[in-house]
This record gives C-alpha cells, sequence and structure tokens, in this order.
C-alpha cells in the first residue's frame, strides 16, 4: 500500500448507462472537478426503474470470488447500468481513517445526496483497491471503508442511514483491468439503487 491511497479528491462523472468496458477506460477520459449540478444529474439520471440489486448477493459472490474478478457475474454487471459517481477519498494507509482533506467530496456529495431532486433516492457506496497486497485483506478493507463513508455521511453530514447502503470488492472491479495494481483503481463508487420504498 501507498502511505496514502489517494493524493486528490476527484471526482469522475460516469454516464447511467456505461458498462464495464467503458469504466475501463475511465482513466482516459481525465479527472474533472464536478460542480454541484453536475453531481446531482449524474446520480439522478434515470432512464427507468432500477433493477432490485440483492446487496447481500453481492457480498456472498465477492468473498466467493476473491482474486477472480465480479465483473462477469451478472448481479454485478447490472451496477453498472445504474446512475453513478467514481468518487476519490483519501483514507490513511491501511486504515479506515478517512483523510481530512477528504471531508470536502464528502460534504459535497451529501449536499447533492440532501437536493430534492436527489432526496427519493437510495444509495450504494462501493469501495474498492488496487491489487497491491493480499486479495483477501483487500476485499475486507474495502468493505471497512465503504461503511466508513456510509458512517460519515449519516453521522456528520445527516444523510439518512436507512438511503446508504455500502459494500466492499476489494481489487476484483478494476477501472485500469491491464494494470490492476494502478492506483486509480483505487476508488469509491456511488450508485443509484432507486427510490427508497
Amino acid at each position: 500500500m501507498a502511505t496514502r491511497s489517494r493524493t486528490n479528491n476527484l471526482l469522475l462523472a460516469l454516464a447511467s448507462t456505461i458498462g464495464f468496458g467503458v469504466l475501463a477506460n475511465v482513466g482516459d477520459v481525465g479527472a474533472q472537478q464536478l460542480t454541484h449540478k453536475q453531481m446531482i444529474t449524474s446520480l439522478g439520471r434515470l432512464d427507468a426503474a432500477a433493477p432490485e440489486v440483492d446487496i447481500a448477493l453481492l457480498m456472498e459472490q465477492a468473498n466467493a470470488n476473491v482474486g477472480n474478478g465480479v465483473t462477469q457475474l451478472p448481479d454485478w454487471s447490472r451496477l453498472a447500468k445504474l446512475s453513478q459517481l467514481v468518487v476519490e477519498i483519501n483514507f490513511e494507509n491501511n486504515s479506515i481513517a478517512i483523510e481530512p482533506d477528504s471531508y470536502r467530496a464528502l460534504g459535497l456529495i451529501a449536499d447533492a445526496l440532501h437536493h430534492p431532486d436527489l432526496f427519493r433516492y437510495k444509495f450504494l457506496v462501493v469501495g474498492h483497491t488496487s491489487s497491491t497486497g493480499n486479495p483477501k485483506h483487500n476485499l475486507e478493507l474495502s468493505q471497512q471503508r465503504a461503511d466508513a463513508i456510509r458512517e460519515v455521511l449519516a453521522t456528520t453530514f445527516a444523510v439518512s442511514p436507512d438511503r446508504l447502503y455500502s459494500i466492499g470488492v476489494g481489487q476484483e472491479w478494476p477501472i485500469d483491468s491491464a494494470n490492476p495494481a494502478n492506483a486509480v483503481n483505487r476508488r469509491v463508487q456511488l450508485i443509484n439503487l432507486g427510490l427508497v420504498k
């Protein structure tokens, strides 16, 4: 692991209908700091009702496929069709402690989630790592980091915990699959799971 998992807070917008192939090229698009409006638009781009996502099943599949990837699994590939953002959050090395410089990004996310256009939706926080380190440890760390982000959004930024779910996928869903150790693969995704029932 590097001394810091991130050096900057970067937000990359992803269209609602992109697939894994496009995700692999997201680093080529170039980082851009999104505006509040762009974040809301990216997360709220729903062309149809979001499919039901069984988070417990996703977790079970991630645990059963450590080292083998999840992008080819039907349940995981459904997530790529949903509105989402890729967010760069800094953590202390091999830790779930969020670096102070990432709280601004989390605050921007929380502002977007409080916006009336997104207030009715629930979201999945997905933690990712690069392939540096042990795959099983990476999976556990990514889950703990996704849980930490959910906790901060709920407690520090007052986003209802009923709207937030978290899951870690470790190194199993890289953006840069040709170079799984690339730091760009360390990231957090925020995915719109559809309306809160």
